[in-house]
């Protein structure tokens, strides 16, 4: 019988499994998904297969806890499957080698109860995953108006004393004030630009990158001017075209722009440049912010991760930046320039150039 044969080999099929799980390329197994998730399921195979066989209840329940687990302990859903998978192949194979005496009906039942801790495991997986990220998103919300809040706030005082007289225009009041209104506009982009992302919500079209670039040129020189930067956009002559969501795509290079405009030192200066190599359009933004610290380049592109000192906006931009980029058929990578800055550059398919024109026009 199957149970007699999975109980007297546990360990070599345990040992196997885990040989097997560690050569996988990606994902990386971990200590824990090995001692949890291996001999667990040895377990459930053996608790099933006793008779009396009556419901898989007690298969789903144990396979449920087993997924939400491996959830929470930050596994990927492939994980998930590729566990279960690896313990029947190991099971199979050494069945094989020992010419063991199993029957057609205990090897369907082993494909029964994969088939279902699977289905299960994945469920729990994914319950687990839809807390989280309802969690999430509430706590998102609560960002986002707490952000909204405070730059209508200093909006709104700063218009106050710039209407009574008391302060001039073109003073830090008034910077003020400019400041507060690009964030607001900021805000209310990157959330556009989510929810369009998060739905599928894409209109595609020929985008003409000097266009494009002449209309970031004019919000990006209202905020570096605000914060007292130098601002130089490089390249936006050159007449090409991509295929993008114009509103996505301006997000994505906008959404990079404040970030330069955040953390670039006073009194220093930002470039936005557009190139052509190959078939491709790369829009880089360069800022003067430092230079990040060692290991800290990966982490830019993650939900909610801020860097510097301040501590102002909902650490999303980067994130939708990469996300809008990729909608598009392009890729958004960071060159770190220790000491000096950063320079990050979106890189797009090039969808057209027109034809020269002939000499004497």
């Amino acid at each position: 019988m199957l149970t007699d044969f999975i109980t007297a080999n546990r360990e070599e099929l345990i040992g196997r499994t885990r040989s097997r799980v560690q050569k996988r390329a990606a994902p990386h197994a971990t200590d824990a998904e090995m001692d949890r998730a291996i001999p667990l399921f040895l377990d459930q195979l053996v608790a099933k297969l006793l008779p009396p066989v009556s419901s898989d209840d007690q298969l789903i329940a144990s396979a449920t806890m087993n997924g939400a687990a491996m959830s929470r302990h930050g596994f990927t859903i492939k994980q998930v499957v590729e566990g279960y998978g690896d313990v029947c192949q190991v099971v199979t194979e050494l069945a094989i080698e020992q010419d063991a005496p199993i029957s057609t009906e205990d090897f369907r039942a082993l494909n029964d109860c994969l088939d279902t801790a699977t289905t299960e495991a994945v469920a729990g997986y994914q319950a687990v995953r839809d807390v989280a990220r309802s969690a999430a998103g509430t706590e998102r919300l609560g960002f986002l108006a707490h952000e909204l809040r405070n730059h209508l706030y200093m909006a709104m005082l700063s218009y106050d004393l710039l209407k009574r007289g008391d302060v001039g225009i073109s003073g830090s009041t008034g910077a003020v004030l400019g400041r507060s209104l690009s964030s607001l506009r900021g805000l209310i982009d990157r959330s556009l630009a989510e929810v369009r992302l998060e739905g599928g919500v894409r209109n595609e079209e020929q985008v003409s990158i000097r266009d494009f670039l002449e209309e970031v040129e004019l919000v990006a020189s209202f905020e570096a001017s605000a914060r007292g930067l130098g601002l130089t956009v490089q390249g936006a002559n050159d007449l090409v075209f991509v295929n993008a969501d114009k509103q996505i795509l301006a997000s994505a290079l906008g959404n990079l722009v404040q970030n330069a405009c955040k953390f670039t030192r006073p009194g220093g200066h930002i470039t936005i440049q557009s190139t052509v190599k190959d078939d491709r359009v790369l829009l880089s933004v360069a800022d003067q912010c430092g230079g990040l610290p060692p290991g800290k380049t990966e982490a830019l592109f993650e939900p909610y991760h801020q860097r510097g000192s301040d501590r102002s906006g909902l650490g999303l931009g980067l994130s939708i930046s990469l996300r809008a980029v990729e909608s598009s058929h392009g890729a958004l990578r960071v060159e770190n320039l220790p000491g000096v800055g950063c320079v990050f550059t979106i890189d797009l398919p090039l969808s057209g150039r027109p034809p020269p024109r002939p000499a004497g026009d």
